[in-house]
């Protein structure tokens, strides 16, 4: 099973949901051989939240980022997560459920 770290990509300034981010970021990835998830966060404005397996640096993703907007801040939100959902973090939390 993958693990994977979640990134949080915020902004006071610049929009990030409704100008394709998401599929940009998705075609990048695709373009450099990255296996990406990417979501809009639901539980945060203004946050697109994208996961990498945990042995891949997220530099690509990161530097594309920076050349749309100087004011975008990309922060690490988890670590090592299996199975991750990125519109909420706190499903992730697998000790909230029972089976």
């Amino acid at each position: 099973m993958q693990i994977w770290n979640i990134y949080n990509t915020t902004s006071e300034s610049t929009q990030l949901h409704g100008v394709m981010l998401r599929g940009r970021l998705r075609k990048l990835a695709i373009h450099h051989g990255v296996e990406l998830i990417v979501e809009n966060a639901s539980d945060a404005d203004n946050t697109v939240r994208f996961a990498l397996h945990s042995n891949q640096l997220p530099n690509k993703i990161m530097e594309y980022i920076a050349t749309l907007s100087s004011s975008i801040e990309v922060t690490i939100a988890e670590t090592n997560v299996l199975n991750p959902v990125l519109s909420k973090l706190k499903v992730n939390k697998d000790n909230r459920y029972t089976l």
